[in-house]
């Protein structure tokens, strides 16, 4: 018999922003020591209040509207209560009667498709700490809770792995370059509720829920032998299959069972009386949207426009960071198919060079403009922007200051290089033969040598034609 596997996703992004969710302290990137950014509030200490950060509503409706949501202009906070050590009240706020976006909707496509994957709601909450166990003891290190995240609740619209991945990949893609999420790890973490069914029943199967997966190659190896052991105990009856909350190991490859499967009930959720109702009206809503950034889809059909081949475009679509980085390059007035060819061929091979990754990349926009200017407007030649690039890349230089110390930026004139061939063709008087006789590989050292000489200065195909006609 053969099996459909039904897949629905919850995904717990945290959110950019300068302070938590309900207090002043820095978010997530702030902590550098455990405890270290922690207050009265969000360590639950008794009479401490939450206050609201705006910030957060602005983050959570710009990804709605990615997401192609609707906005609920009346939205609620709620207290889910369990009890967990690094829970410090006991409860968590969330959203469940009012969350704040409903019914988005997502297309994704793979080999066998695309698939439009519904998103039921988007909901904000606030994070809980973190446990750490080391010997004989655990300790709490309370630094992210209160973190605000959002909850990216779909339908059970999945049917493998690799459309999982690839919804991922493109939720990180639009939140990175929409600045709502950098997405980097731990930021960026998933339930997986799956269940297997026979193929054409319109029956849903036995959900286990898979538990706090945060890396994408061990969300897609949880999901296959979850997958294959669902089906193995439908087919030879291997086991019972039952509703519960598992884990993965990701050293075995294997799922192992932590507990029942709560349900709604066993969290006792009331309204949170110490946050009042948030109400968006539509001049908040309109200022909202007219800072949306431009959709994925739409910012492909610009780039096919400036002439950046498909090829091109895939890869700047499956990275947020070197999606930004073009953009706020092109914002500083550079072409963007100039502007990709720099990060997706110059930067990338520099990185490759030292074994590294665009994750790796560090060059701000308007270093890698200026580089770019300079050779656009003759200053440079692209070999001397290429010697630029390496150094801001690799030692953080600023571009202008690099091309004066070293020379690179002299507008070098063709009677200055005439003298200096002249020169080198005198020097190399065994390299003039050795053309003459028929040795071509004489013809690059000798261009070698006056590329030398005048430090990358002058361009390139005008020296050759230059010493060109000289020899001959």
């Amino acid at each position: 018999m053969n099996y459909e596997v039904v897949i629905g996703l919850e995904t717990h992004v945290e959110l950019s922003t300068e302070s938590k969710i309900f207090c002043s302290c820095g978010g997530h990137s702030a902590a550098k020591e455990p405890n270290d950014c922690v207050c009265p509030a969000c360590c639950g200490m008794p009479g401490m209040l939450p206050v609201m950060n705006k910030r957060v509503v602005e983050l959570a409706v710009t990804a709605g509207l990615m997401l192609n949501c609707n906005i609920n202009r009346y939205t609620t906070f709620d207290k889910k209560n369990y009890y967990y050590p690094d829970l410090p009240c006991a409860y968590q706020i969330t959203q469940l009667n009012h969350p704040i976006c409903t019914n988005g909707l997502v297309p994704v496509k793979t080999a066998a498709g695309v698939r439009e994957i519904r998103i039921k709601q988007i909901h904000m909450e606030e994070d809980a700490g973190k446990l750490v166990h080391g010997g004989h003891s655990s300790f709490v290190d309370f630094n992210r809770t209160s973190v605000p995240l959002i909850e990216i609740v779909t339908q059970p619209d999945f049917r493998s792995a690799e459309e999982v991945i690839t919804y991922l990949n493109k939720l990180k893609s639009m939140f990175r370059s929409g600045g709502i999420s950098e997405c980097e790890e731990g930021a960026m973490r998933c339930d997986i509720n799956l269940s297997v069914r026979p193929e054409g029943s319109e029956t849903y199967g036995v959900r286990t829920e898979i538990k706090n997966m945060s890396s994408f190659e061990a969300i897609e190896r949880a999901i296959r032998y979850e997958s294959q052991r669902h089906i193995d105990a439908l087919e030879y009856e291997t086991e019972q299959l039952v509703q519960e909350t598992r884990r993965f190991d990701e050293v075995s490859g294997k799922t192992f069972a932590m507990r029942n499967k709560e349900t709604e009930a066993d969290y006792r959720y009331f309204p949170d009386a110490n946050l009042m109702p948030i109400v968006i009206d539509d001049q908040w809503l309109e200022q909202i949207k007219a800072n949306k950034p431009v959709a994925l889809d739409e910012k492909a059909e610009l780039y096919r426009e400036a002439g950046i081949s498909e090829k091109e475009i895939a890869v700047l679509l499956a990275d947020g960071k070197v999606l930004k980085l073009l953009d706020d390059t092109v914002s500083l007035g550079v072409s963007p198919k100039e502007a990709a060819a720099w990060i997706l061929t110059d930067c990338a091979g520099i990185l490759r060079k030292d074994g590294k990754s665009f994750d790796d990349l560090v060059i701000t926009p308007e270093k890698l403009s200026a580089i770019i200017k300079m050779v656009e407007a003759g200053t440079i030649n692209r070999q001397a922007g290429k010697k630029v690039l390496i150094a801001v890349v690799e030692q953080d230089a600023d571009p202008v200051a690099f091309c004066k110390e070293n020379g690179l930026d002299r507008k070098v004139d063709s009677s200055a290089i005439d003298a200096i061939m002249d020169r080198i063709l005198a020097e190399n008087a065994q390299a003039v033969a050795d053309f003459k006789n028929g040795k071509t590989k004489a013809m690059q050292a000798l261009f070698g040598a006056c590329m030398r000489e005048l430090k990358g200065a002058g361009d390139p195909q005008m020296i050759k034609e230059i010493l060109e006609n000289k020899l001959k």
